[in-house]
């Protein structure tokens, strides 16, 4: 077991006094069998008017930001610390049913995950075009190695970078440029898998990001996005297509969402003109301690 410790400080900055609107985050992470919540702090400046609690509709836990006055500077900054189970490898345990691909999913789960099969970019042929030079669409092939190929395909065949603007490119735009952010890739690999009729959903939250002497992880320094396809017999399974990562191995799971529009880490507004604004500052560092308890003596 791990003991996982995210500190994550976002501040922005303004030429003359503004009075910020009501903020959302999404950061508390979700509590699982493979990871467990020990501790969660929140501190905002200036001192907020109301602070609140909520579940949305995917049961994500929110925090919402309410103000009464004006500033210059506007800081939020959130301590998290966790217990963290990783899978070793992806325990592929499929139902006989869906052993092989093409499959349609059981009448009792079919109508729940009817909106996570639905695309969100239907009109982005480049998705089908993509996935014709690898995904034979007349063909049987075992399920487990078909999401595992798709995941492997984005992380080798694509350049990650950083983008501070706002927004998620669509996949046909991910594919034409052949580079993207962790955001981009997540969007693209659900797009594929739902048009091969796997329910897929959005993912975000935070990348442990090993020394020197571990794994590279692209994605670190800032929140991580990825995705999750339901495999019957093993449930959500998670697919990192920005790292190659199948399972939760230096996940840390935030929030899930259908979409990415879903699932943003931190949203509000100001009343004040546009030019006020001098700029966002972000701050993410992510540590790691081994633990002993409930380890075997």
């Amino acid at each position: 077991m791990t003991v996982f410790s995210v500190h994550h400080k976002t501040m922005y900055r303004y030429k003359r006094p503004i009075r910020p609107g009501l903020h959302q985050l999404l950061f508390r992470p979700r509590d699982s069998f493979d990871q467990r919540l020990l501790e969660c702090r929140l501190n905002v400046i200036p001192e907020p008017a109301e602070v609140r609690w909520i579940h949305d509709v995917f049961g994500n836990c929110l925090t919402l930001v309410d103000f009464s006055t004006m500033c210059e500077l506007l800081e939020f900054e959130t301590f998290i610390r966790l217990e963290h189970t990783p899978e070793n490898a992806p325990d592929f345990r499929i139902e006989d049913y869906a052993r092989s691909h093409p499959f349609s999913y059981s009448e009792d789960e079919a109508p729940d995950l009817a909106a996570y099969i639905s695309r969100q970019h239907p009109h982005d042929v480049e998705v089908e075009e993509w996935l014709a030079k690898f995904v034979r669409m007349d063909t049987s092939q075992p399920t487990g190695q078909l999401l595992m190929t798709l995941n492997e395909a984005i992380a080798e065949g694509f350049s990650y970078e950083q983008r501070m603007s706002r927004g998620t490119q669509s996949p046909g735009e991910t594919l034409n440029h052949l580079q993207g952010t962790c955001r981009d890739f997540a969007l693209l690999m659900m797009e594929a898998a739902r048009y091969l009729g796997f329910a897929a959903r959005f993912v975000t939250g935070y990348v442990y990001v090993p020394g020197r002497d571990g794994p590279l992880r692209l994605g670190g320094g800032s929140t991580h996005a990825w995705c999750q396809i339901y495999v019957p017999g093993s449930g959500w399974v998670e697919f990192d297509p920005t790292n190659g990562i199948v399972g939760n191995r230096d996940l840390i799971r935030v929030g899930v969402a259908r979409t990415p529009a879903q699932a943003i880490p931190l949203s509000g507004s100001y009343w004040g003109d546009g030019e006020d604004e001098l700029g966002m500052e972000v701050m993410i560092n992510v540590k790691t301690t081994d633990d002993s308890m409930g380890k075997a003596p």
